[in-house]
């Protein structure tokens, strides 16, 4: 007989911890190869981790909600049906409970930014980033790790990959450095590539060398100790699912760190509603997909990032950074929260591309079956409240990229239009309004409305070929 171990796997090349969300099985439950048996979350993606060989779960090592690192043993499976089934869970680890996973952002190399939307200057080739360390080739194989995008090098500014591990570490460990005035990206830690713990944080705290900052105030995250709301009777406390405080988290520093302008459009769809009717039953029966309008949406985004390529880029530090993939990230909810698949190369697919990748992303999202490559390197997202029936809103603009389009509710509305022979009249036309929050640090309002103004003409007068 042979116990084999099942580990925390290393969900995406920066991530260093997972959380144990769910256990699929339980002790003496029979599991096959390749049969979900645990969840896991972390800031980019919740996954169901397969059993690496058929047998029967004997142990329990890590429990749900335990944050551990990765290649951390978390239960052991017997292969010999009928092995004895090991006693109660082990306790947690000290020093593991409430930590949580991070990702590392991408430094990268400096571009002249050009007037207004326009092309960049030829940027200099990035260096080849750290690389991670591996577990056996068996559990890589497992686990294939994304690839690091061409634009990350190490910065020159003393922002290197190692600090930005450091500054990115778990929200309890950011949360002890705040209460204490402690600068995470001043220590050393011991974790993966000098990533600070919950046990290095605590070591600093203790040592007193903290003292003088301890009085400062609660993170923007929401109030602490004293100063936090409290529950009155009958009241019902629930705490945060590990993918809400994740996406509180983001939601906080994106706000912090990007100057929100939104601006907003009404469009006519209604030329893309006729096209839509037409085509769509030959659309479906060729392709197998329903055809709607967000197919449409993307494609005229592509071609507007094309056109004003600020939208499409990020800022690190002095530096902005234009990329030259269009990867449109889609916001999918779901009834535990939130998650944005990316469609990467939008602008290589067609309406019929564009709608298999949509439909696949959407659904597997909601099965829990994407891998951390496809919500990773978004650079621009779309988000599309309009399906509960909002008219318009204000989305937060996702980091480290600088702009984000919210679609409005799609209805029939009465409009004025001029005929040819420059009479008006009240016709019933199918509109939306499309609203673009824009970092304003880098892009001007002229350019995020001229920006707008292409995704509108194009949508207006969108070509009757389908494919």
């Amino acid at each position: 007989m042979a116990r084999i171990d099942v580990i925390m796997p290393q969900m995406g090349e920066s991530i260093a911890e997972g959380t144990l969300s769910k256990w699929l099985k339980k002790v003496g439950d029979e599991v096959k190869r390749d049969e979900p048996i645990f969840e896991i979350s972390t800031d980019k993606v919740d996954a169901e981790i397969p059993a690496p060989s058929a047998g029967v779960l004997v142990e329990v090592i890590v429990t749900e909600g335990q944050t551990v690192a990765v290649q951390t043993v978390v239960a052991r499976i017997e292969t010999e049906k009928g092995a004895a089934i090991g006693a109660a869970p082990a306790a947690p680890p000290a020093g593991t409970a409430g930590a949580g996973p991070a990702t590392a952002m991408a430094d990268g190399a400096s571009t002249k930014a050009p007037a207004r939307g326009g092309a960049p200057s030829a940027s200099p080739a990035a260096g080849a980033p750290p690389q991670p360390q591996h577990a056996t080739p068996a559990a890589a194989a497992r686990h294939p790790q994304p690839a690091p995008s061409a634009g990350f090098t190490r910065s020159t500014s003393g922002n290197t990959f190692e600090d930005r591990l450091r500054t990115r570490s778990s929200p309890l460990v950011r949360k002890i450095a705040a209460e204490h005035g402690i600068e995470l990206a001043s220590l050393q830690g011991s974790g993966i590539a000098g990533r600070v713990t919950r046990k290095d944080i605590m070591s600093v705290v203790e040592s007193g060398a903290a003292a003088a900052g301890s009085s400062r105030a609660p993170t923007a995250a929401g109030p602490t100790g004293a100063h936090a709301p409290q529950p009155w009777p009958g009241d019902v406390v629930e705490p945060m699912t590990r993918m809400r405080a994740i996406i509180s988290e983001h939601m906080v520093a994106a706000r912090r760190t990007a100057a929100h302008v939104t601006s907003f459009f009404e469009i006519d769809l209604t030329r893309v509603s006729r096209i839509r009717a037409k085509k769509r039953a030959e659309f479906e029966q060729q392709t197998g997909q329903k055809l709607t309008y967000l197919p449409f949406i993307i494609s005229a985004v592509v071609q507007g990032l094309q056109r004003f390529p600020i939208l499409n880029s990020v800022v690190s530090g002095g530096n902005i950074i234009y990329r030259k993939q269009y990867n449109i990230g889609i916001a999918v909810a779901l009834d535990w929260g939130l998650i944005v698949p990316v469609i990467k190369h939008a602008e290589t697919l067609s309406l019929s591309g564009l709608t298999r990748n949509l439909n696949d992303l959407a659904s597997r999202a909601r099965a829990k079956k994407l891998n951390p490559a496809e919500v990773q390197d978004a650079t621009f997202t779309i988000t599309n409240p309009g399906v509960f029936g909002s008219l318009m809103g204000t989305p937060i603009i996702p980091q480290p990229t600088v702009a984000i389009l919210g679609l409005g509710a799609i209805e029939k509305r009465p409009k004025v239009i001029t005929g040819p022979d420059g009479e008006d009249t009240i016709a019933i036309r199918t509109c939306a309004y499309f609203s673009l929050s824009f970092d304003h640090r880098v892009i001007d309002g002229a350019v995020a409305d001229e920006f707008l103004a292409s995704v509108k003409k194009t949508l207006e007068s969108f070509p009757e070929q389908v494919s």
